[in-house]
């Protein structure tokens, strides 16, 4: 009887059963790749999943997980020359990667959540930047006086979503654990269904999960669609739908019954138990992949999806989960929790492999990106023994977990300075100070070289640390493209902070005694949202037709922003915006390239180098202009007035010319008109110039940004 339903519902659905597998009458999906050959996208993010060995001794998350770092390195390329924005959280990542474009265009350059100053500047209400991509912060937080969309562009319109290219084309879109894509929280469920159903909604059901469908797709032909609204998208974008939540995904995708991981099992929120998504949005990657393969294998031709990390324990996404491994406690590089976990991973995806092989789809037909949202510092002690390498020996550790520091309660102490502000907890931290003041007011002066002048005493080293490493003020954010269409979101200034400390106000919730204002806390050992080095250097991948075998590449510096328009590149379709990364020529074979860019490659190429040492966050002008800033920021009065007015005429100047230059890329790259020698000669020589310029003020050889790093 359950076949015989699930074979009417099929039917109804205007599917067909194939191979076992459900797969889409609908063959409206015109990707343009050359030739052809590209028929699906399949768009893996990790959270925090390393390339490099975090200790010498102890092979890498990827070294750990052969399946997929053989299928990258033997069939494509991946690339550990690859940065994230700033700041390196994962929403913002995230956003960045999908869109092509930095926080200060997608809204969101302080993650996961952000501050809005009241409009009477009296206090802080702070956003989470997961949420629906439509979703406002009036509808979020009313209190905060803004409304405007939390994914807000520089024209104060929703930025572009990510998936009218591939619907207009006539692609289905899926995405599981993705922010923007999927629902994240009760406010977007009362947003799409209303309030009386969100109020009685099981989060299970409407979370994480989503399929906006092409016009006419079959997958949306039926009495689970919603209406697809996406007010300002450029061009107009009516009468599309999507499908919302377990609830409606699964009896389309999976008439029979419940979506099973890989391993065959359902797919449960451990939370509550019940068939559906994972409502802690850390899948793990059996049943993250599972999902993907079941929307895949019901003709879903672009899928994005989210595999959690596997140094911090989760709870297994299964029925009748056991409690969270290790007490919940994170572990350390080649602890046993934190190999095996890696192994279930290499597990599943060599599963994943093999079951696309089994459905027809592999790197012939299909292109594989694969990307984490950024890299990770480890905080803890030595490993015990000294030489173990996790895999054959156990690594222990005697200290494990981030250092929580009360930064209200050290400056009271260290500074007897009592002003009010609040903060985006981090390891670099966001500060708004209470009635924002200007930046030359005298409270942020005073507070920017407190802050400077802070220390502590390491629990894990004895050692005196300074706290903060560079501090960026409201003009610096402005040129590492972190200040958005809304003044009330910029933060007083940010503290780029040793990155062993995580920095909160109040009590310290880690801590055994949480009144103390300094303590290690074993919840938490992997810090990221800093500009150091080991956080923002990551990598990026990927495999399919067009895409060159080059396996292991670190020569070019590409960032997250590069992912959206290379991908486009590949697949022969284009945003409707100019995106501030650009096609990674180098990573495409010549017969794959746009014609703008292969009539001219060298040309392009030269100039789309120096347009991104100039132009990104951690290109060669932001890292300097940070160590500018931070000497600036700390230094008296009158210096801090005079570098006011250079950095706004330097920003002001870098915009100029950065507009300038990925206009000019954007027109090779989706318009075929390539980059002439002398427009390379001449754009290139002023970005270089103003590059130079910047080193200058900093004040720095070659490697003294290198050195702030560390």
């Amino acid at each position: 009887m359950k076949l015989l339903k699930a074979a009417v519902c099929a039917s109804a659905l205007g599917l067909v059963l194939l191979g076992g597998a459900i797969q889409s009458a609908s063959a409206a999906c015109k990707l343009n790749s050359p030739g052809g050959q590209i028929k699906r996208v399949v768009y893996i993010i990790f959270d925090n999943v390393h390339l490099r060995r975090d200790n010498p001794n102890i092979p890498s998350d990827l070294e750990q997980m052969p399946n997929l770092l053989n299928f990258l390195q033997g069939k494509g390329i991946i690339s550990g020359n690859h940065f994230t924005p700033l700041i390196s959280h994962t929403a913002d990542d995230i956003l960045t990667g999908l869109t092509g474009v930095y926080g200060d265009r997608h809204g969101s350059p302080v993650s996961n959540s952000f501050g809005i100053f009241k409009q009477d500047n009296s206090s802080t209400v702070f956003q989470t930047s997961f949420v629906y991509w439509t979703t406002t912060t009036a509808q979020s937080h009313p209190e905060a006086g803004e409304n405007l969309p939390v994914l807000v562009n520089e024209n104060g319109k929703n930025a572009p979503a990510p998936w009218p290219v591939y619907t207009r084309a006539g692609c289905d879109v899926a995405a599981f654990s993705l922010n923007g894509l999927a629902i994240e929280n009760k406010t977007d469920i009362a947003n799409i269904f209303g309030s009386s159903v969100a109020a009685a909604a099981a989060t299970q059901d409407y979370e994480g999960i989503a399929i906006h469908c092409a016009q006419g797709s079959p997958l949306c032909s039926n009495s689970f669609a919603k209406p697809d609204l996406l007010p300002d998208e450029p061009g107009g974008y009516s009468g599309f739908s999507a499908l919302y939540g377990n609830i409606n995904v699964q009896p389309v995708i999976s008439p029979s019954g419940p979506v099973t991981d890989l391993d065959g099992v359902v797919i449960t929120d451990p939370f509550s138990n019940k068939p559906g998504f994972p409502t802690n949005f850390d899948p793990s990657a059996t049943a993250s992949l599972g999902y993907a393969a079941k929307m895949l294998e019901a003709g879903v031709q672009v899928v994005y999806t989210y595999i959690a990390d596997a140094h911090d324990p989760q709870r297994l996404d299964i029925p009748n989960a056991p409690p969270t491994p290790n007490s919940g406690h994170a572990y350390g590089p080649g602890e046993a929790g934190y190999v095996a976990a890696l192994k279930t991973y290499d597990q599943a995806f060599g599963k994943f492999f093999a079951r696309l092989k089994a459905d027809g789809i592999n790197e012939t037909n299909t292109l594989f990106v694969v990307v984490p949202d950024e890299n990770d510092h480890f905080v803890g002690g030595p490993p015990s023994p000294a030489n173990c390498d996790g895999v054959t020996t156990p690594c222990t550790y005697k200290n494990t977990g981030e250092i929580e520091l009360s930064i209200d309660k050290v400056l009271l102490t260290q500074r007897m300075n009592s002003a009010r502000f609040s903060v985006h907890s981090d390891d670099a931290p966001n500060m708004y100070i209470n009635t924002n003041p200007g930046a030359t007011d005298t409270l942020t002066r005073t507070m920017e070289h407190d802050v400077d002048a802070l220390t502590a005493t390491n629990p894990i080293t004895g050692n005196t640390d300074k706290l903060s490493k560079l501090l960026a003020d409201r003009a610096e954010m402005k040129l590492l493209h972190m200040v958005t269409f809304s003044p009330q979101r910029t933060p007083t200034f940010t503290i780029f902070g040793n990155d062993d400390y995580f920095f909160e106000t109040g009590n310290n919730s880690g801590c055994a005694t949480p009144t103390d204002p300094v303590c290690e806390a074993p919840g938490f050992a992997w810090n990221h949202g800093d500009f150091q080095k080991e956080i923002t250097q990551t990598w990026a991948a990927m495999v399919g037709p067009g895409v060159q075998h080059l396996g292991r590449h670190d020569e070019v510096f590409t960032d997250h922003a590069d992912v959206r328009p290379t991908t486009m590149a590949l697949l022969g379709l284009k945003d409707d915006y100019v995106h501030e990364g650009r096609v990674v020529a180098e990573w495409i074979q010549r017969n794959a390239l746009p014609d703008g860019i292969e009539d001219r490659q060298e040309d392009f190429i030269e100039l789309a180098r120096i347009y991104k040492q100039l132009n990104a966050p951690k290109g060669e002008l932001g890292r300097a202009s940070l160590v500018w800033a931070n000497r600036a920021v700390t230094s008296p009065d009158k210096p801090y007035a005079r570098y006011l007015k250079q950095i706004a005429d330097i920003t002001e100047a870098r915009d100029k010319l950065a507009g300038e230059i990925k206009t000019m890329l954007n027109n090779a790259e989706f318009h075929g008109q390539p980059v002439s020698e002398g427009n390379e000669d001449g754009l290139g020589h002023r970005a270089k110039e103003l590059i130079d310029r910047v080193k200058d003020l900093a004040g720095h050889d070659e490697d003294r940004d290198e050195r702030a790093e560390r």
